[in-house]
C-alpha cells in the first residue's frame, strides 16, 4: 500500500498577496523612510495602454472602505474601488544584475 501527498497552493481572489522577497523589501524601504504610520497602497486608475494603470506607494492616510492585509508587518490598503481589479494579485521582487 503507498500513500500519496499532495501539497495545494491556493490562491485566494479576495486580495493581494505579497511574496516574501517584496516583504522583506518593502519593510527596507519603510525603514529607510523612518516612520511606522506608513503602509504601502496598491491602486488601480483609469490610464495606459490597457485602459489602467496600476500605482505603489507609501500612504499615511486611511480611506474609507480601504481593504488592509497585513505581510509580517507590512501593511498592504487597498482603496474598495481598486480591491476588485486586484484580487488574486501577486506582487514581487527581484534583485538581479539585470533588473531590479
Amino acid at each position: 500500500m503507498s500513500v500519496e501527498t499532495t501539497t495545494e497552493t491556493t490562491v485566494t481572489s479576495d486580495g493581494i498577496l505579497l511574496t516574501d522577497e517584496a516583504v522583506i523589501k518593502v519593510s527596507a524601504l519603510l525603514e529607510q523612510e523612518g516612520r511606522d504610520d506608513l503602509a504601502l497602497r496598491v491602486a488601480v486608475q483609469p490610464g495606459g495602454c490597457s485602459g489602467l494603470r496600476y500605482q505603489l506607494f507609501f500612504d499615511d492616510r486611511s480611506l474609507d472602505g480601504d481593504v488592509v492585509k497585513d505581510f509580517n508587518g507590512v501593511k498592504v490598503v487597498t482603496d474598495r474601488m481598486s480591491a476588485p481589479y486586484l484580487g488574486g494579485a501577486s506582487i514581487g521582487f527581484v534583485d538581479t544584475i539585470e533588473k531590479q
